[in-house]
């Protein structure tokens, strides 16, 4: 009888310290301080360093590690040097998991960083000649609702699928060739072609306004907001759940609208 009892005593104890760990280990992971967040370097790099110390004003040390293109800071949050990421839009990012079998989850919509036509050879789109020249985003995503941004404008019309590329044309009266570019260097290739459509976060550090110099863009209720996202099992952590609350305040949003003046617009 007493061996019976020292063996369930035992067990207990082991099942209650094997308890003890998991909840300290969940309790680690969510108390977490040291963050690290992905971002473009506008606008996310500038309004996480904006709020920075909103943030840490919480018992957090964060650092915006800053990234030049759209694949990068979603590898980086799935192999963890970074914890979140600020740059893309829920479709890239869905888009993204399938592709590359990651777990990346979408935490919050902050802003919209509006697509935009740009061109140093004409002012109107109604300007563009036969057989023009046109660059779009490379990604799926973002090369779907380039052209759908063009076909709005009436320049060719499109097959009806929900993600689209060059080869969807189905009427082109112009003849307008498609060349697709890595987004990032949409800005760099603008000089060589006739128009190209850039995201409002690549066309702010090469000195274009997305207000003032863009031919078109897209409307204010576009659904392609950019989100913070995170690696799946981290989307109900205190520390995720305290940055979402600075980038998503009144602060926040003021920030925003009068540091962008329309060129980049809070959802929140």
């Amino acid at each position: 009888m007493k061996k019976i009892l020292t063996l369930v005593l035992t067990a207990a104890l082991a099942l209650s310290i094997t308890g003890c760990g998991k909840k300290e280990e969940t309790v680690k992971k969510d108390y977490k301080t040291n963050i690290v967040v992905g971002a473009t370097l506008k606008p996310a790099g500038e309004i996480l360093n904006y709020l920075k110390s909103d943030f840490e004003a919480r018992g957090y040390k964060l650092e915006v590690k800053i990234f030049d293109d759209y694949v990068a800071p979603n590898t980086a949050l799935e192999e963890g040097s970074v914890d979140a990421n600020l740059f893309q839009h829920e479709p890239y990012l869905l888009k993204f998991n399938e592709d590359h079998k990651t777990n990346l989850v979408t935490v919050k919509k902050v802003y919209l960083p509006p697509l935009g036509a740009y061109s140093k050879k004409i002012k109107d789109i109604k300007e563009l000649k036969d057989k023009a020249v046109v660059a779009v985003p490379a990604d799926a995503t973002n090369e779907s609702r380039a052209l759908k941004l063009l076909e709005a404008q009436g320049l060719f019309k499109l097959n009806k699928k929900d993600l689209v590329t060059k080869v969807d044309i189905a009427e082109n009266p112009k003849n307008i060739e498609i060349q697709e570019v890595d987004a990032a260097q949409l800005p760099r290739v603008l000089q060589d072609v006739d128009v190209a459509i850039i995201n409002a976060s690549f066309a702010l550090p090469a000195g274009l306004n997305p207000k003032k110099d863009t031919l078109f863009s897209e409307p204010k209720d576009s659904p392609y907001a950019n989100i913070l996202a995170t690696k799946k099992g981290n989307e109900n952590a205190k520390w995720i759940k305290d940055l979402t609350e600075v980038l998503t305040s009144d602060k926040a949003k003021k920030y925003i609208e009068e540091q962008y003046k329309g060129s980049i617009i809070p959802v929140f």
